[in-house]
C-alpha cells in the first residue's frame, strides 16, 4: 500500500485514525485522554479604522473567510493615546466549533498557510504553555475565498487553535500527528 500525502484526507478523519497511536506515544491508557482541538478563534483588530465603510469591508471579508458572522468586540476602557473610547468597536471575532472548525482547519493547512510569503513552518514559540496555537496572518488575501472578491484594503488577522492539551509537548504531538507544518 502506498503512503498517502498528509493532506490527502481531511484532518478530522486523520485525527480519528491517529488517536490510538497518539495515545500510545503520549502514554495514555484511554484514547479519550488524547488532546483534541476544541475550537478555533479568528479575530481581527479594526481600532485604527475609524471609517464605518472600512469596518464593514473587514466584517464582510471575515464572514467570507470563516463562513460565520463575526461578533463585534468593544473597548473595555478608554485609552486617550490611542483615541479609544469605552464601548468603541476595536475588533471582530469568530469562534468556530464542530464541522465548521474542521473545514476551516483543512483550508488553513492545505491552502492558506502554504500561500504565506516566506513561510518556513509554524514556530514552536507560537504555542503557549497550555498547548494553544496562535498564528498571525499579516494579509488576509492568503485565504482563497477572497481571490475573486474586490477587497480594497488589506488587513491582518490572527487564528488561535484551542486544544484540550495540558502541556505544550502534548499539543506539539497532536499537531505533528495532524500534519501541520511545524518549524
Amino acid at each position: 500500500m502506498s503512503e498517502t500525502h498528509p493532506l490527502a484526507m481531511d484532518l478530522k478523519t486523520r485525527y480519528r485514525t491517529e488517536t490510538p497511536a497518539l495515545a500510545q506515544r503520549l502514554g495514555f491508557a484511554n484514547p479519550m485522554a488524547v488532546p483534541r482541538i476544541q475550537k478555533i478563534i479568528v479575530h481581527c483588530g479594526v481600532g485604527r479604522l475609524r471609517d464605518e465603510r472600512q469596518q464593514d469591508i473587514v466584517r464582510r471579508a471575515l464572514a467570507l473567510i470563516t463562513g460565520q458572522k463575526p461578533s463585534a468586540r468593544s473597548a473595555k476602557q478608554a485609552i486617550a493615546s490611542f483615541k479609544t473610547r469605552r464601548g468603541l468597536v476595536v475588533g471582530y471575532q469568530v469562534t468556530l466549533r464542530g464541522q465548521r472548525m474542521w473545514d476551516f482547519l483543512n483550508r488553513l493547512v492545505a491552502i492558506a498557510i502554504p500561500r504565506q510569503r516566506d513561510f518556513r513552518g509554524i514556530p514552536v514559540s507560537s504555542f503557549d504553555g497550555r498547548g494553544n496555537l496562535t498564528m498571525g496572518f499579516p494579509e488576509h488575501i492568503v485565504f482563497p475565498e477572497l481571490i475573486g472578491e474586490e477587497v480594497p484594503l488589506l488587513f491582518g488577522l490572527e487564528v488561535t487553535i484551542v486544544t484540550t492539551a495540558r502541556r505544550r509537548a502534548e499539543a506539539l504531538e497532536l499537531f505533528r500527528a495532524l500534519g501541520l507544518p511545524l518549524a
